[in-house]
């Protein structure tokens, strides 16, 4: 079922979806969390697609805001909020409302959201795209609990991590990370399988992607060993190369479905390590609302550090070094020279004389 709403309120938008919910028979609310998709027309569609999906594993009450820019000087300076109401078959199993601010409201986002949020239920705000620099300080980012962004979406992804990592907040995630989940859980459980220790480490995958970035970045912050990033075709992440004491530990993915683990002195076994697609990324993160301390830690080790190797604790010791004489002492050293060479010579003269 859908309500379109033209310039109209907050109330209005409440008022339309209770009588959604008597219209198909379910007046009692049953959702877990209110989702802020923040986003542009060209990609509310596919957003609103993969929270559909995930509201199958999450009912939820999903607001779409979306902030159209107007043209003339007018037009800017006047406010007006269209509204779309969907419930039931149309909205997945909860409830979704595409919000599109003109003028002046685009500004004030949070004031329209606000009346809108399911009490007492967490709130998660997605950026698919345009996510901000700083997105707790982001008048919609500080309603939430959990704030995912996508810097794959962005245009300089590599750079977007440094940004991330200089104003991470707890509750801040990207769903870059997310897309190194399965890498993760498989590359602990192959390293749980042997007795070594791990020398060195290469990650292989295709350039300007951030989750070949973050997987490396979260080797070299949990083994304390030098990780060095390598380029290929891709799709994707490709491979992870571990140089190990027992031998070499390698998950190799070339097709982007199909990855085989190889591991010495075990016969090659092929693992299911397909690419994802957004729903199942966002219904992951929704699973979730405390803090992630490892994407912190993994992202505050810095991009920078790659390709680099860890600095010695230990140094060979230094050959000691005379100390130099005083001025006084090394002044007198000639004199005291001659004097020793005049003694040697007086007795041989005296023998010359008798």
């Amino acid at each position: 079922m859908k309500i379109d709403l033209t310039d109209t309120t907050a109330g209005e938008i409440n008022k339309a979806l209770v009588q959604g919910r008597r219209a198909i028979g379910t007046p009692a609310v049953g959702m877990v969390l209110t989702l802020v998709i923040v986003t542009d027309e060209e990609n509310a569609y596919d957003a609103l697609k993969a929270a559909n999906d995930a509201s199958r594993e999450h009912p939820s009450r999903t607001l779409v805001v979306i902030k159209r820019v107007s043209r003339s000087p007018r037009d800017r300076t006047t406010s007006r909020l269209d509204a779309e109401v969907r419930v039931g078959a149309d909205a997945g199993t909860g409830e979704t409302v595409v919000l599109r601010l003109y003028g002046e409201a685009a500004d004030h986002a949070d004031s329209v959201v606000l009346p809108l949020l399911l009490p007492d239920a967490p709130v998660v705000v997605w950026w698919p795209v345009n996510a901000p620099l700083d997105p707790a300080k982001d008048p919609l980012g500080a309603l939430a609990q959990r704030r995912v962004t996508d810097s794959y979406a962005s245009e300089q992804p590599v750079r977007e991590l440094s940004a991330r990592a200089a104003a991470y907040t707890p509750g801040d995630t990207d769903l870059s990370w997310t897309r190194i989940t399965p890498w993760r859980s498989m590359l602990a459980a192959a390293l749980d399988q042997v007795t070594c220790e791990v020398k060195a480490v290469e990650v292989e995958g295709e350039e300007f992607n951030p989750s070949c970035e973050l997987l490396a970045m979260w080797l070299a912050d949990r083994l304390d060993v030098p990780v060095k990033r390598s380029l290929s075709s891709g799709p994707g992440l490709t491979a992870v190369r571990m140089d190990t004491s027992q031998g070499p530990i390698a998950l190799d993915r070339a097709d982007g479905s199909l990855a085989t683990l190889s591991i010495e002195g075990q016969p090659a076994r092929a693992v299911a390590l397909k690419r994802r697609d957004t729903a199942e990324l966002i219904a992951e993160e929704l699973r979730r609302l405390d803090p992630d301390d490892t994407y912190a830690s993994a992202l505050r080790f810095g991009v920078e550090r790659l390709n680099t190797v860890p600095q010695q604790t230990s140094e060979a010791p230094a050959e000691p070094v005379a100390e130099p004489e005083p001025v006084e002492e090394a002044a007198k050293a000639p004199a005291k020279k001659a004097a020793a060479k005049t003694a040697k010579k007086a007795p041989a003269r005296k023998a010359a004389a008798k």
